[in-house]
């Protein structure tokens, strides 16, 4: 009996593995409908024996040197650098950096703040974004900067208020920045009261100034601090 029923199963076994074979010889055959025009009298080599369905659809290769060309002229960028200028010529009249300054920019986006300091003439820019945008901004972690203590002489951020942990953000541009550079920070729009809660955040830096401005398209409040101990 034993015997009969082990005979039974391996007969079944194989019906099984024949069936699947010829399934999956048919799909391996099989083109897919989608990727070839049946009204092609002359299909292109790549035509005949598509892959897969994304092989038909052409996708061309950007550089990324064409890619920021088509950036940098829109007018949104070309505004935004305009507003950043502005306020960095403000902090320059101030005597808070120079032509000759290391600046760092921390969360710098595409790369607006440092195209903005470019134009003023500075040559000693880094800027850095958790995701890189060459060849103004390069991949850093704002809470883990890769620099040396006191290697530049300006920290910019124009979002520190999206911070994840902005104490430790803070901390971060302090030890960057040496004694008697700057830090400048800019938080949405406020009153007093979340003002004060961010300097005190600053714990090796002194208030130079507090101002309303515009930066791109939005109002926020600028913080000018020096930098007093390590």
């Amino acid at each position: 009996m034993d015997r009969y029923v082990q005979h039974f199963l391996n007969r079944l076994s194989l019906g099984f593995i024949i069936t699947a074979t010829v399934i999956l010889f048919a799909l391996f055959i099989r083109i897919p409908e989608t990727c070839v025009n049946p009204n092609l009298t002359k299909p292109k080599p790549h035509h005949r024996f598509p892959k897969s369905t994304c092989d038909f659809a052409h996708r061309t290769y950007t550089s990324i040197k064409k890619h920021n060309r088509r950036l940098w002229s829109t007018k949104a960028w070309i505004q935004t650098v305009a507003s950043f200028k502005t306020q960095f010529q403000t902090l320059q009249a101030k005597n808070l950096f120079s032509k000759h300054s290391r600046a760092l920019v921390v969360s710098a986006g595409p790369g607006q703040a440092v195209m903005a300091l470019k134009e003023m003439g500075l040559h000693d820019i880094t800027g850095v974004e958790l995701v890189d945008s060459p060849p103004l901004v390069r991949r850093a972690d704002p809470h883990n900067l890769p620099f040396f203590d006191n290697a530049f002489d300006l920290g910019f951020s124009a979002y520190i208020d999206r911070a994840l942990f902005p104490d430790r953000y803070v901390a971060e541009m302090e030890r960057t920045v040496r004694i008697g550079g700057a830090c400048v920070v800019a938080v949405e729009e406020c009153g007093g009261g979340e003002v004060e809660q961010m300097v005190k955040l600053f714990r090796k830096s002194k208030v130079l100034g507090v101002k309303n401005v515009t930066m791109g398209e939005e109002q926020r409040t600028r913080i000018v601090l020096r930098v007093t101990s390590d």
